[in-house]
């Protein structure tokens, strides 16, 4: 093949040029990167591999549909409580409680209500304005004054980006923002005030993502 090339011309190799094809490929289009996942989803994401959810005792649960959007739900408990304390040592209780659900879950809207034999009610709701635009609440109401509370969520997701604003009872105020800086590196931060408190923080959050593996650091300054 040489030989029919023109004098003074070099031949490329068949291996450098698939090479070059293959970088070219690979470079970054930063005007089409992903949507990232939501900023609260990367630590629970992280503790769901690391932390497994483990308990002590007897746990039922069992749901059932009555059609494709509405189900029922029962759940037994029976098993030590831990309760913190002063001392190094942790205290456990016994305890053992009922509870039973409804669920609602529709393509745009999702309830779901929870009751417990101690007296505590458990309420969730996420409706979808449009595509981009959610609203998420959240309430649990109990026996016990001041420990009832309640969260109202606007998420907004764009095409490579999610915010939040973020407000609830004793005067809590938050926001977050997480980019897609590459096709596999995400960056966020949040910030939130507490009034009630009297307490304010800010915190940031890295997320690299692989075919074959995830990272995640966070730091929170209060």
């Amino acid at each position: 093949m040489a030989g029919l090339l023109p004098s003074g011309t070099t031949a490329i190799p068949a291996e450098a040029s698939k090479t070059a094809h293959t970088k070219a490929e690979e470079k970054t289009d930063y005007m089409n990167l992903p949507c990232p996942i939501p900023f609260e989803e990367l630590q629970r994401e992280a503790l769901m591999s690391l932390k497994p959810e483990t308990f002590e005792g007897l746990r039922f649960d069992f749901t059932k549909g009555l059609n494709q959007k509405f189900s029922l739900s029962h759940s037994v408990f029976m098993g030590p409580t831990e309760i913190p304390s002063q001392s190094a040592e942790t205290i456990k209780i016994p305890t053992a409680h009922y509870e039973f659900g409804a669920n609602f879950i529709d393509p745009n809207l999702m309830l779901i209500g929870r009751v417990l034999t101690d007296g505590r009610v458990n309420a969730r709701v996420k409706w979808d304005l449009t595509d981009n635009l959610s609203v998420k609440a959240n309430a649990q109401l109990t026996n016990e004054p001041h420990m009832s509370h309640g969260m109202v969520n606007f998420d907004y997701k764009g095409k490579d980006y999610r915010s939040q604003f973020q407000m609830g009872n004793g005067a809590l105020f938050g926001a977050s923002y997480i980019q897609s800086v590459t096709p596999h590196l995400s960056l966020a931060g949040e910030v939130f005030w507490a009034g009630q408190h009297r307490k304010s923080g800010l915190g940031y959050a890295a997320r690299y993502e692989t075919d074959k593996m995830i990272c995640y650091s966070s730091r929170d300054v209060i």
